[in-house]
């Protein structure tokens, strides 16, 4: 048997309670809950299968100050979504769900359309879709063996015979791990004990007229809906309670499971029983008829598995589903669209499944599973943090000098100071939707770039060597910048066929036909796996190798960098003897390294990079070598911050598949005009031709005690006309920054906007970027301004 595609399933349908909702934090998995709603809403007309799909509606209940700022920071994100969704009144709370009780209900969240849908009848509905337009079930049909083909395709081992497919789809639910471990992967998913408790007939229920929205009680930490006459709702224990069925990972599923349950324990969530009946009195005295305790496979930060895997060609994944059957519809059409046209339909990077790698070991997942099942409904902050199973392996090599001194963050499995410590500060983590503790030391650090010398670990990016005979080829049809000459660095960006913007990387050549990549630590694999994919195909005789974990970067950035490094080396540090964008292997302070004249702060800068070994001995030189200088260390806030008053775009946020590079403003970077036929050429011919509609804006903004990061909704004259990508406070120019795509009709300076955070709306400008020039363009003018007469 040949199929163009197989999806590899497995399905525990009877126990779930079938939530549906357009609510997520999430930007674009907004996107995926409402194909999925929408596609519940049309399914039983298209296939004449019943699915039982109720939409009273959802309220998610604020019970504290924080948490009315958690709903109004959400609202900000949602505007310029079609997700209907309202901040509404503990007036209007009472009258859409009249048994609560509202003594400390302060506002909430409504999402008219949510609700709860039966997932068998939902499972028999869309196999019956499936048939109607060809596909070919088999069931049961245990997979064996996964054997791949020389040309990029799947043997399938099955009782029903081999099948051999063009590429195969991993949606197993909890026997992922195992179908994984077929082809040599271990992927990080495990099966939690949930549990729900159904009641019996609730006379108070039974008299209602309408049936109730779903309410989501933050603080209780629980949903609760009705079912039938009665109500239904189920808890989140807390880490120190909740189980997980981590036998599963040790030993493999158990054979023939399928419909069977776990045993219940009431007394593990009784805390959220006591805050249910508080919240909805009629509890106390409704009878308990079933506590069901079932398997939700989680990941290790709450998001599934979706896409392309890395290293295994053909080989995708949709796994680790959390969240339930509301994910089911709007996944299955992203990975049939990115399927049939070669690209994502919308950028999803945070559920690619090549955020995790090797370090992504059983204990982590372990740790950080139990830590995502209890902050199910804990306040989710911006610059959220959670620090379960940190640091992991990937320790760069000065670690242990910094982790007593900042505080860290956490990419890809490392460990990343975002700001430091000083005498005075208040230290630790301290989320908050408002300026916080980090304030204050980051401006402190940004004044040490631009005055002094700073250091910065960089050592998270992604980092490959690509080489061979056909490297430059296989770059060229990669990236749409030209490829950079020997011992020259560039910007380049790789374009996906309709003209989106997939990665942005640094380029350099440091060897004849040798190229060094560099990304940023959340695209790694991301980037990687596209550009093997893109040699295999070709194919190029090519050499792709990932040294990632092997190479630790220090970033040197401000005014007295050159002073400081021309201390520890023999090499010639000067503007004209080491020009910007230029790369060479150096010795400093005795250690044998490669350093680039690059600095994403926009000041005088170089990138060194360093054996993991040597990264320690040669911070401390550096180091030292800076002492008379005021050298510091500085971290990525203000790295962002900086970034912003020099205008650079940051990939993830000013351009990734949602955005095209001529919107975007990389004009600079993309060459139509080059001889090779780059992906995305055509398409971005023809967008140019047919002209932009929107494009990147920058913005300064008069706020208070908050400041814009990104994602936020921007209005003129009470209408939703744009959102912003990115921003930060410039502590150079002392206001508010962001970017934010808008209409090519509100992109003049001196366009007047407004931008929401917070519930409130802040005045913005479009100005004339950058705030502040770049050092390479400051030090060009003075050149000029110099020579003229």
């Amino acid at each position: 048997m040949f199929w163009s595609w197989l999806s590899i399933e497995g399905s525990l349908q009877q126990f779930i309670a079938g939530l549906t909702t357009y609510y997520h934090p999430g930007i674009n998995l907004k996107k995926v809950h409402y194909h999925s709603i929408k596609l519940y809403e049309s399914l039983e007309a298209e296939t004449g299968q019943a699915v039982g799909f109720h939409q009273p509606g959802s309220i998610r209940i604020a019970s504290t100050p924080v948490r009315v700022d958690e709903l109004k920071y959400q609202m900000t994100r949602t505007h310029w979504h079609p997700t209907p969704q309202w901040l509404i009144t503990p007036e209007k709370i009472q009258e859409l769900f009249p048994l609560l009780n509202m003594d400390k209900v302060l506002a909430g969240l409504y999402n008219p359309g949510d609700g709860h849908i039966d997932p068998y009848s939902l499972t028999m509905a869309l196999a019956a879709g499936a048939r109607m337009y060809g596909a070919q079930i088999y069931n049961p049909a245990l997979v064996s063996g996964l054997t791949p083909t020389r040309d990029g395709k799947w043997d399938v081992q099955t009782p029903h015979g081999t099948i051999r497919a063009n590429r195969i789809v991993n949606a197993t639910g909890f026997w992922a791990r195992e179908v994984g471990q077929l082809i040599g992967f271990e992927h990080p998913t495990i099966p939690i004990h949930h549990q729900y408790v159904v009641t019996a007939t609730v006379p108070e229920v039974k008299a209602l007229k309408t049936e109730l929205p779903v309410i989501r009680d933050l603080e209780g930490s629980y949903y609760l809906r009705q079912e039938r006459d009665g109500l239904l709702f189920g808890p989140y224990e807390k880490e120190d309670k909740m189980v997980l069925q981590d036998s599963w990972v040790r030993d493999g599923v158990p054979p023939g499971f399928g419909k069977e349950l776990f045993e219940s324990d009431l007394d593990r969530i009784m805390e959220h029983v006591e805050m249910a009946m508080e919240m909805v009195p009629v509890l106390k005295n409704a009878d308990i008829i079933n506590v069901v305790s079932g398997p939700i496979t989680y990941t290790p930060d709450l998001l599934p598995m979706v896409g392309p895997h890395q290293a295994a060609r053909n080989y995708w994944t949709a796994i680790g589903f959390g969240y339930g059957v509301i994910h089911a519809g709007g996944i299955g059409k992203f990975l049939s669209d990115w399927i049939i046209t070669g690209e994502p339909p919308f950028d999803l990077i945070e559920c690619d499944p090549n955020r995790y790698g090797k370090w992504t070991t059983v204990p982590y997942m372990c740790a950080k599973a139990r830590e995502s099942y209890g902050f199910n409904n804990v306040v989710g902050h911006p610059k959220e943090e959670r620090f379960a199973g940190r640091p992991t392996q990937r320790t760069s090599g000065v670690y242990e000098l910094l982790k007593g001194k900042a505080s860290m963050g956490f990419h890809a499995g490392w460990e990343q100071p975002h700001w430091f410590y000083k005498s005075g500060d208040e230290v630790g983590y301290k989320p908050n939707f408002r300026r916080t503790n980090w304030f204050g030391p980051v401006g402190r650090e940004c004044k040490l770039v631009m005055e002094k010398v700073g250091v910065i670990d960089l050592t998270p990016f992604g980092k490959f060597i690509v080489k061979g005979k056909d490297s430059q080829k296989l770059l060229d049809r990669l990236f749409a910048n030209t490829m950079p000459k020997l011992g020259l660095t560039n910007i380049s960006h790789m374009l996906t066929p309709t003209g989106r913007v997939y990665a942005e990387v640094t380029i350099t050549q440091h060897a004849p036909g040798e190229f060094l990549l560099i990304t940023g630590s959340g695209s790694e694999l991301h980037d990687l796996r596209w550009i093997e994919r893109e040699a295999a195909e070709g194919p190029y005789d090519v050499d792709i190798s990932n040294v990632t974990d092997d190479i630790g970067v220090l970033g040197v950035a401000g005014p007295k960098t050159r002073d400081v490094l021309q201390k520890l080396t023999q090499e010639d540090m000067s503007d004209s003897g080491f020009k910007f964008l230029h790369c060479k292997p150096i010795t400093l302070a005795g250690i044998d390294l490669r350093a680039i004249r690059i600095s994403y702060t926009g000041e005088l800068g170089w990138e060194l990079y360093i054996p993991q070994k040597d990264m320690a001995t040669v911070y401390q030189a550096i180091m030292e070598a800076g002492q008379d200088m005021g050298i510091d260390n500085f971290g990525t806030y203000a790295m962002s911050s900086l970034r912003l008053e020099k205008g650079f775009r940051g990939w993830g946020a000013e351009m990734n598949c949602d955005t095209n590079p001529l919107e975007a403003g990389l004009d600079y970077f993309i060459k139509l005009n080059k001889t090779a036929d780059f992906i995305g050429k055509a398409a971005l011919q023809e967008i140019k031709a047919k002209g932009l509609k929107r494009k990147l804006s920058y913005i300064t903004m008069d706020t208070d005690n908050v400041d814009p990061e990104g994602n936020e909704t921007v209005w003129l004259n009470g209408k939703v006309v744009g959102n912003t990508t990115s921003g930060a406070y410039s502590y150079t120019t002392q206001q508010s920054l962001a970017f934010a795509y808008l209409p090519v009709e509100l992109c003049s300076v001196g366009q007047r906007v407004e931008v929401e955070l917070l519930g409130k709306k802040y005045p913005a400008m479009v100005v004339q970027e950058p705030l502040v020039l770049t050092e390479p363009t400051r030090t060009r003018l003075q050149k000029k301004a110099k020579s003229s007469p």
